[in-house]
């Protein structure tokens, strides 16, 4: 037995409406403009679009992001740098943080200022990952063989660069090594 959700029995669009979820999704989380955009649009796939002669919806969702993103609602470099700091503070790496990027939708000089944010803490990062999941110097013991290739793995998933990684992983129980060793 499958269930399916009934038509839409809402109205279609107008701007009025349009504005509404904008504001009711940007005052409950924080998003990037393509993210914003792709939920309009979502919406007006939804329900359509009852906009004036002339009107596309997807051009007044687009318009609308703009102003939103003009009167600070919708703040793609700040979410960037948020982000950035947010997995800094998880152990995450510059990889981990590129994906998170491309996942909300924002490039180019946006995400800049968090890119060089993860990759001069990404030493810090990766200690912090390392101490949260207990291997290398925070390991109680050392490893096995499969061990390390499990601690290796986790360290690549999460975003962080192979030297770092191996440098940790070299590292004696108790040893907490410093980039500058």
């Amino acid at each position: 037995m499958t269930f399916r959700r009934p038509p839409s029995t809402r109205p279609p669009l107008d701007s009025d409406g349009l504005e509404r979820l904008a504001l009711a999704y940007v005052s409950r989380f924080a998003t990037s403009r393509a993210r914003l955009r792709d939920y309009l649009c979502r919406k007006l796939d939804e329900r359509g679009w009852a906009g004036g002669e002339g009107e596309n919806g997807a051009e007044a969702a687009a318009t609308l992001v703009e102003r939103f993103a003009g009167l600070g609602y919708v703040d793609d470099r700040t979410l960037a740098e948020a982000r950035a700091r947010s997995l800094a503070r998880k152990g995450y790496g510059a990889r981990r943080l590129a994906g998170a990027l491309t996942a909300l939708g924002i490039a180019g000089e946006d995400a800049e200022t968090a890119r060089r944010q993860a990759e001069d803490g990404a030493w810090e990062a990766a200690l912090r990952f390392a101490e949260r999941r207990h291997i290398g110097p925070f390991a109680p013991s050392v490893p096995d063989d499969a061990a390390r290739r499990r601690a290796f793995a986790a360290m690549m998933r999460a975003g962080h660069s192979f030297d770092c990684t191996k440098r940790i992983l070299e590292s004696a129980p108790g040893d907490v090594p410093t980039w500058d060793d």
